[in-house]
């Protein structure tokens, strides 16, 4: 099954309103007086991580995609369980986790060990406080928003070609920033909110879907970071920036580009220069059996 097919079927499971109809980056869970937000995610040796990646990356790498996800509600990270497929270099991933704990004060609180596979894999559950209510969904996008992003997308793609160079755009690769700070100085302000992790293209296609509404972006105001290779920095992933819809004309707190307006959906999910995206094939990375 596709990514997305799959998730579809486990709609039916995911029923409790935490779960927000797995149309989310994350869980919301009230609890004692709390808005608890939870996400999981996982890396996969040769599919998330090359498999000559230093340990200590992959550890970094961990836990940011995760508090990423968090950025993405406004939350402030309360802290992280972490399993870990036993194997070479288990003393460097030790130290990127102390490293990247450290970067963002977010204690370790427990986690899983396992050996003997084949190819290793890591997950992560990063737990939050939201910083604001409602909590940013990818929900809530309405017509006459208008669509931003923050950053330059296509770092990541260009730091994969860069590796080990110690550029700007390398670190973007091993050693990416959630954008922590910008997401709760931003949870206020915005109708939705989404990190950019499988590319932009996809993620504006998936926030317009969650939201039942049209994505009409202008590709002259993308902001990538080689105008030449435009198209294939929106569709790389690996960015982390955060995609968000404000009110047209609003102050906001962050600096960010505006890539587009919200339309009511009719026919299209996206339109980009006018042109009707059919579906979301080619659009940016899924996940396939």
């Amino acid at each position: 099954m596709e990514e997305s097919a799959f998730i579809a079927a486990l709609r039916d499971l995911a029923t409790h309103p935490a779960a927000r109809g797995l149309g989310d980056d994350a869980a919301v869970l009230e609890v004692g007086g709390e808005t608890l937000v939870l996400t999981h995610d996982t890396l996969v040796q040769s599919v998330h991580v090359r498999t000559d990646e230093d340990p200590a990356d992959i550890a970094w790498k961990l836990v940011a995609v995760n508090l990423s996800d968090l950025a993405a509600k406004g939350a402030v990270p309360l802290g992280l369980l972490v399993s870990h497929a036993l194997g070479a270099g288990d003393e460097r991933f030790v130290e990127g986790l102390r490293e990247v704990l450290a970067a963002h004060d977010a204690p370790l609180l427990g986690g899983d060990t396992v050996g003997g596979m084949a190819k290793r894999a890591w997950g992560c559950t990063a737990i939050g406080r939201a910083s604001h209510a409602p909590v940013p969904d990818r929900r809530g996008a309405r017509p006459g928003d208008a669509i931003h992003v923050t950053g330059e997308l296509g770092r990541a793609m260009l730091g994969m070609e860069e590796r080990g160079s110690g550029s700007a755009n390398d670190l973007a690769y091993r050693r990416p920033t959630p954008l922590l700070a910008e997401g709760q100085a931003l949870a206020p302000h915005v109708s939705a909110m989404m990190d950019v992790s499988d590319g932009l293209l996809l993620d504006c296609w998936r926030m317009a879907e969650a939201s039942g509404t049209c994505f009409e972006l202008d590709s002259r105001s993308f902001p990538v970071a080689e105008p030449a290779r435009k198209d294939a920095c929106v569709r790389w992933g690996d960015d982390y920036q955060l995609l968000f819809t404000a009110p047209e004309g609003a102050s906001l707190p962050v600096l960010a580009t505006r890539i587009g307006v919200v339309r009511p959906k009719e026919a299209a999910l996206l339109v980009i220069d006018g042109e009707t995206i059919q579906n979301s094939d080619g659009l940016g990375y899924s996940h396939r059996a």
